[in-house]
């Protein structure tokens, strides 16, 4: 089974159908997935956003938030703050993105991102 982190981007175009989730869903398919916990958050603010935007399928919004947090199918990971710091300095991410590529690289993963920022840093890391 491959083992993935995923990121907000990528996550989100799934949970939400999001043009281009196809992919997605197939790279995702039967990978054991990963993920910093600072997701969860940034998932609750698509949620939020998309809520604003479209309030009458808010409960739809907030069901597909709830299933993808809640479903088990992610391993919800804390990360080395010190290690996250240092990554996003080096590199110019957010300390939030740079979360995902020191947990890919702690445990061998792939990352997952429609980020063309974020892809292009893990590959030079």
């Amino acid at each position: 089974m491959t083992r993935v982190v995923v990121d907000a981007s990528a996550l989100a175009a799934v949970i939400f159908d999001e043009p281009g989730s196809e992919f997605l869903d197939a790279r995702l398919d039967h990978a054991e997935m990963f993920a910093p916990a600072i997701l969860q958050f940034e998932l609750a603010n698509v949620a939020w956003k998309k809520m604003r935007k479209d309030p009458a399928n808010g409960v739809a919004i907030l069901g597909a938030l709830r299933a993808a947090i809640d479903d088990g199918s992610i391993a919800w990971i804390d990360v080395n703050l010190t290690d996250v710091v240092l990554i996003a300095q080096a590199t110019g991410l957010t300390p939030y993105d740079a979360s995902y590529l020191w947990l890919a690289a702690s445990l061998g993963a792939d990352l997952v991102t429609l980020d063309k920022r974020l892809e292009a840093a893990s590959a030079a890391v």
